[in-house]
């Protein structure tokens, strides 16, 4: 009898097992079998080339940006300069592009559903609409003037990510041949705003005015004297020039590498990194799904290297997209919506197969402290940027000039936020190896968000 109920028991156990296992199968094949269907291996929805058999993507204004015709040719839009600046959006029809929607969304796309699967006759599939607008892409990929970057804008309330361009880029209806060797191509299948590091220059020193506002009591008191270079931790920490003596906003808008030096050294790694953490700067967002690169950021050297860290240099790489969230959150009262590339998805009768929306952020600042900065930073387009590059927007701003190495032309970046209620755009401009930050990269801002606040998504 004993042996009878044992192997009972065993059979019990072997059923919740198995119980268990389908249940977790059932559960993946749910939530990842559009991803196992869209393999590009798969002949039902990819031809012998690799190229996607069906969907059709299309910006936010219903402007066509790639379908698939009658005879299995992926075509692209009829404008050669929109089909360039928007590649890493859309994607090339090999698919070397990961974040491009092609790719990233090639299940959406596709018309693949769980209780049909995958069936894309020539032609057919889903119709995607992406948040972006081709014409503010192409205003920006024009800006850009054939220089390497990425320019971002995208609404924090809402999260619809309005502009997405990275260069270099190419035309996908005539995709050249490509030597991997020729600087010229360097990371043209890498789109940069939101699979790419780079070493943030000054535009850190809001993240440092962020931990030194709650940690320093008589920030606002204090003065300094920039002579254009300070010793910290037996080295010196140089500026372009002698900023004289200055209060905390002065020296945010004049950027003054010494004083932020100082302010990182005084608040030490710990809390320098812990604010860079809270920040969001060192995590991955998923945007729609894609998961974009995390920064890193070393704080843990001598005094001279923590100084120079807590200004945007050293070791210091972080994503743009990241850095564009963050800018959303110190507007929006501490957080924002998570960046997201999809407004809407149907089958092609128009019935909806998707339910996309807004998701907030965790709180990335204390409002009280973001509501100081964005002054802050408005100031520095007030002192030294110009209010009048940005006609009548409330804007607030920081440039960086990022040193990367000798012989080298520096990174520009541009990065703010507009405070109206009417255009809740925060934006991002990266020029590699581009020189000045305002001079370079709030130029090319200042012709993004003209275009962005005339159309008024």
């Amino acid at each position: 009898m004993r042996k009878i109920e044992k192997r009972g028991v065993f059979c019990l156990i072997l059923a919740a097992l198995l119980g268990i296992g389908l249940a977790f199968f059932c559960f993946r094949f749910v939530a990842d079998g559009g991803d196992w269907a869209s393999y590009p291996y798969n002949r039902h929805l990819y031809t012998n080339e690799g190229v996607l058999k069906g969907g059709t993507i299309l910006d936010r204004d219903g402007d066509v940006l790639s379908t698939m015709t009658a005879d299995g040719s992926r075509v692209y839009h009829e404008d050669g300069d929109i089909r360039r600046a928007t590649l890493h959006a859309v994607g090339d029809p090999a698919g070397n592009i990961g974040a491009g929607a092609l790719t990233a969304f090639a299940d959406k796309l596709a018309g693949y559903n769980v209780l049909t699967g995958a069936y894309s006759p020539l032609g057919a599939g889903n119709e995607l609409y992406l948040t972006i607008d081709a014409y503010l892409n192409n205003i920006a990929y024009q800006a850009l003037g054939g220089m390497s970057g990425t320019v971002g804008v995208y609404n924090y309330k809402t999260g619809e990510i309005l502009c997405m361009v990275s260069t270099p880029t190419f035309d996908p209806a005539d995709p050249p041949d490509i030597d991997p060797e020729d600087p010229a191509w360097d990371g043209v299948y890498v789109n940069r705003l939101l699979s790419a590091n780079s070493i943030p220059g000054s535009i850190f020193k809001v993240v440092t005015l962020d931990a030194a506002v709650e940690n320093i009591p008589d920030l606002f008191e204090r003065t300094w004297t920039c002579t254009g270079s300070v010793e910290i931790g037996g080295d010196v920490v140089t500026c372009p020039y002698a900023h004289g003596e200055m209060d905390i906003e002065d020296a945010l808008a004049n950027s003054c590498n010494g004083v932020f030096g100082q302010l990182a050294v005084e608040l030490g790694g710990d809390v320098m990194q812990q604010y860079t953490d809270a920040a969001g700067l060192t995590e991955s967002i998923e945007v729609d799904g894609i998961r974009t690169s995390e920064g890193h950021f070393n704080f843990s050297g001598n005094d001279n290297q923590l100084a120079w860290a807590g200004v945007g240099q050293g070791e210091d790489t972080m994503c743009p997209i990241n850095m564009l969230q963050f800018m959303g959150a110190i507007a929006n009262g501490g957080k924002a919506a998570v960046p997201r590339l999809i407004e809407k998805s149907s089958t092609s009768f128009g019935l909806p197969t998707g339910i996309y929306f807004a998701h907030k952020s965790g709180k990335l600042i204390e409002a009280d402290t973001a509501s100081t900065i964005a002054d802050m930073m408005h100031n520095n387009v007030i002192e030294t940027y110009g209010q009048d590059r940005f006609p009548g927007m409330d804007i607030c701003a920081k440039s960086g000039t990022a040193e990367i190495g000798p012989d080298q032309s520096p990174n520009a970046w541009f990065t703010g936020f507009l405070r109206d209620e009417a255009t809740p755009y925060a934006f991002i401009v990266l020029v590699e190896r581009g020189g000045g930050g305002s001079s370079v990269a709030g130029t090319i801002a200042s012709q993004v968000l003209t275009a962005a606040v005339e159309r008024a998504y």
